[in-house]
């Protein structure tokens, strides 16, 4: 009973409208009395943001916040793919026949997550990596490899949370919400970064909608509260890191395992 009322409530509360008004809120002038407070209840480290507290003139600019020089390493290793984004891993494995496998408990087939696209047929065989963003990240995302930006898709969808609920407890939500995918051509392949919206985050915005190219962890675009970004990878072209599975935490920059050579 209480599984069923918790859903019935989640999904009367991911409309885009909201979503929207909360949105409309964190971009508000009095949400700035709220950003100490915000920062000390998610134990944000706020010695690595960009600016002091007192700089930020809205809670949504804070939470968007970019970090110091310096403050992520980013992997120089030629074949290493890295973390878009500082998160926690909660799905890793293998796109068996084009289905991943036992996301939270739940099964979701490259096809619905990818919209549809005719560059499915690359990934049926690939690898994914699930990254959840909580409040306490920092929540700019940024480019796995170096390459040529081939293609950008806008999904909408609903705004139903990414979180542990969500996931294990909403049906197929990954696929179900909103999500912006850049698909990256690099040097072995191509992988498809796909960043999915949630509740309350009013939009996902890209740095810049009209680049061509990137180059290893340069930004690409970032969530306005929390998300999860669905990191895939093409055909045999992918080997994770050993150390790495479901429940650990990465930092953006931070080598997940390595591409192939050609």
């Amino acid at each position: 009973m209480k599984r069923w009322l918790m859903r019935s409530m989640t999904e009367l509360s991911s409309r885009k409208s909201i979503s929207r008004l909360t949105g409309r809120l964190a971009q508000s002038s009095i949400s700035r009395r709220f950003i100490p407070t915000f920062a000390r209840m998610y134990s944000i480290e706020v010695q690595e943001a960009e600016k002091p507290l007192g700089e930020y003139s809205t809670l949504n600019e804070f939470f968007t916040r970019r970090l110091k020089p310096g403050v992520r390493a980013i992997d120089e290793a030629p074949d290493s793919l890295v973390s878009p984004v500082d998160a926690l891993i909660t799905g890793a494995g293998v796109i068996q026949a084009g289905t991943i496998f036992n996301i939270k408990g739940q099964d979701y087939t490259i096809d619905e997550l990818l919209n549809r696209s005719p560059r499915t047929a690359s990934y049926v065989g690939g690898f994914c990596l699930v990254l959840y963003l909580s409040p306490t990240d920092y929540h700019r995302i940024h480019a796995p490899v170096a390459g040529a930006i081939v293609e950008r898709e806008h999904v909408p969808g609903k705004v139903y949370p990414v979180n542990e609920f969500g996931l294990r407890h909403m049906k197929r939500v990954l696929s179900r919400n909103e999500r912006l995918i850049t698909y990256i051509r690099h040097a072995g392949g191509e992988v498809a970064v796909v960043k999915v919206g949630a509740m309350n985050v009013s939009s996902i915005k890209y740095v810049d909608p009209h680049a061509k190219a990137t180059t290893k962890g340069e930004e690409l675009a970032y969530f306005e509260f929390g998300s999860t970004v669905v990191l895939l990878t093409e055909d045999h072209s992918f080997t994770l890191r050993g150390d790495l599975m479901p429940g650990k935490k990465v930092r953006m920059g931070e080598s997940l395992g390595t591409l192939r050579k050609f």
